[in-house]
């Protein structure tokens, strides 16, 4: 059939033209939107710019055509043969394209959004920024193909052939690629954050820079990919296959680790806070510089695995075993200002081997805390509570009191093995301030509490002492540990300052400032230097905290403006004032 008599009879209103012949034909921006075009021959035509929206092609030849621009939206191209046609630019949205071949075609910078491609031929295709979202390539085969900042996100590619592709920069977030075969691929920037790739095999895949944020890999396999500087963000990889896989920076905060297989994975300097490795293998494992802050390692397989300078604040350990392990040294705490580990251990040495192991397998559920003064056990149950808020509820109770020559025992029982060192430290941090708190707020809490004391009875906890027996004269502490007391309370009092109002740490600084006076400990360093460095630095970085200052220069009563801590703002106010000027 000749081109003209084609398009006459077009405009005639014919629609039929099933198995016609147009081999070759020039049909650039002609109009055959709703047309049958079944079975048609199309070879090498040129259909750039047309309209063939709607237009029915199942099965026709398109091979090495010409479509650039067209508009094919809604059309149908099931079993069409579109191989090397070039589809740059073409609208193809909504089209049905199942079990078509598509092989080599170029469909770069083409719309295809919400099009069915189900089993369809697309090997060495290139779709660079084609525009995919939504559309279904399940069972498709898209061997070599380039993707390159395509945009798939939630598009459908369960069991699709994605081997050797190039899918640099994608956009697949919420993409379904379950089952699919993405050996070899090339995924380094893709966006596959809430992507399933369950059982999704990424055998040797590059997946370096990606963003895998809250994706589901649970069951796939990784085996020697290379997903350096990825972001595994609450991620699953339960039973996923990790073996020699490079994880070199990457993040997998609280990702799901459990069961999953990572011997001889590189996880040099890897953040795995708050990440679960219950039953998991981590043997042989290169955890150099890795952060594990509040990580859980339950029955975790640690042989031979690499852990020196790895950050282990606050993990929990759980019939692991780490006697195998090669550390020379871990940091046990973390300062999240400066975003660094810190509190070397052991200081000034190099751990024995085996000897991290040792210390974890000391760990019992008993902790013990030493007070300088008589504790307020009132103060002591709310820091419990608080604690066990942190820990995962660890059902801390008080199993026994016992008062020593210089300071009190309290020993305290677990539901489970913990770090005791850690947790006694924790306890001894938070204890001063809500006592403090406690104090200034226990009226409202028996109030709450429905706490009333009954008619001609003392108020237990404010009454003093029996006086028929004089108190022992209390001894000074030891000069190690006057130094221990003042370092921490210095610490105390640097927090204090720098996160409450004026008129709150006045009060806090000075108590801390009395008490270390009862225990013989000089305070005069503390106010001239500390105090006044403090508020200066405060002040600097925080102007709202300046102004508040000066208003409480002007409204704080005598009493709080003449104590030692109140002398020393007052100082730092004139001064800061003098620079001012």
């Amino acid at each position: 059939m000749q081109v003209q008599d084609l398009l006459e009879r077009y405009q005639k209103g014919e629609r039929d033209f099933a198995h016609v012949d147009l081999s070759g034909a020039s049909l650039s921006g002609v109009n055959l939107r709703d047309a049958d075009l079944t079975g048609a021959n199309l070879t090498g035509a040129n259909l750039s710019w047309a309209f063939l929206s709607r237009t029915n092609l199942t099965g026709a030849c398109l091979r090495r055509a010409d479509l650039r621009s067209a508009s094919l939206n809604n059309a149908i191209l099931n079993q069409a043969i579109l191989s090397g046609a070039n589809l740059s630019k073409a609208d193809l949205r909504l089209t049905q394209t199942q079990n078509a071949d598509l092989n080599w075609a170029v469909l770069q910078d083409a719309d295809l959004s919400g099009a069915n491609l189900y089993g369809s031929k697309l090997d060495q295709v290139n779709l660079e920024r084609a525009k995919l979202s939504g559309s279904c390539l399940t069972g498709a085969e898209l061997m070599e193909a380039n993707l390159r900042r395509a945009n798939l996100a939630s598009a459908n590619l369960d069991q699709a052939n994605l081997r050797e592709a190039h899918l640099e920069e994608a956009n697949l977030r919420e993409a379904s690629l379950i089952g699919a075969n993405l050996i070899e691929a090339n995924l380094s920037g893709v966006y596959l954050r809430q992507a399933n790739l369950s059982e999704a095999d990424l055998h040797r895949a590059i997946l370096t820079g990606a963003d895998l944020s809250e994706a589901i890999l649970t069951s796939a396999d990784l085996s020697r990919a290379n997903l350096a500087g990825a972001y595994l963000l609450k991620a699953s990889l339960s039973k996923a296959h990790l073996l020699r896989a490079n994880l070199q920076d990457v993040y997998l905060l609280r990702a799901d680790l459990n069961e999953a297989n990572l011997r001889g994975a590189d996880l040099r300097r890897a953040d795995l806070s708050g990440a679960y490795l219950s039953d998991t293998s981590l043997s042989e494992a290169d955890l150099s510089g890795a952060y594990l802050l509040e990580s859980h390692l339950i029955r975790t397989n640690m042989d031979g695995a690499q852990m020196t300078e790895c950050c282990i604040a606050n993990w929990r350990v759980e019939d692991s075993d780490l006697s195998k392990v090669n550390c020379r040294y871990v940091f046990t705490q973390f300062d999240y200002t400066t975003k660094s580990p810190t509190e070397r251990y052991p200081v000034g040495r190099e751990l024995e081997p085996g000897e991290l192991g040792r210390q974890y397998q000391d760990d019992e559920s008993l902790i013990e805390v030493y007070f300088t003064d008589l504790p307020n056990w009132e103060a002591l149950v709310f820091t419990l509570a608080q604690v066990n808020f942190e820990g995962n509820e660890l059902g801390l109770t008080i199993k026994s009191y016992e008062p020593l020559d210089d300071n009190y025992l309290v020993r305290l029982k677990a539901n489970r093995l913990v770090n005791a060192k850690m947790l006694s430290r924790r306890i001894f941090q938070l204890y001063p301030d809500i006592l403090r708190r406690l104090l200034m707020h226990r009226a409202e809490i028996f109030s709450l509490l429905d706490i009333v004391a009954q008619a001609g009875e003392p108020d237990l906890a404010l009454a003093p002492p029996p006086q028929s027996v004089p108190p022992p004269p209390q001894s000074l502490p030891s000069p190690d540990r006057r130094i221990r007391l003042y370092q921490e309370v210095v610490r105390q009092i640097q927090h204090i300052m720098m996160s409450q109002a004026p008129e709150q740490f006045v009060q806090s600084v000075q108590q801390l400032l009395n008490y270390l006076n009862r225990q013989g400990i000089k305070t005069e360093d503390i106010q001239k230097k500390v105090i006044s460095q403090v508020i200066a630095q405060r002040a600097k970085q925080d102007k709202g905290f300046r102004a508040h200052m000066l208003r409480w220069e002007e409204t704080a009563p005598e009493t709080a403006r003449l104590s030692t801590v109140g002398q020393a703002m007052r100082l730092a106010i004139a001064l800061l004032w003098t620079e001012t000027k």
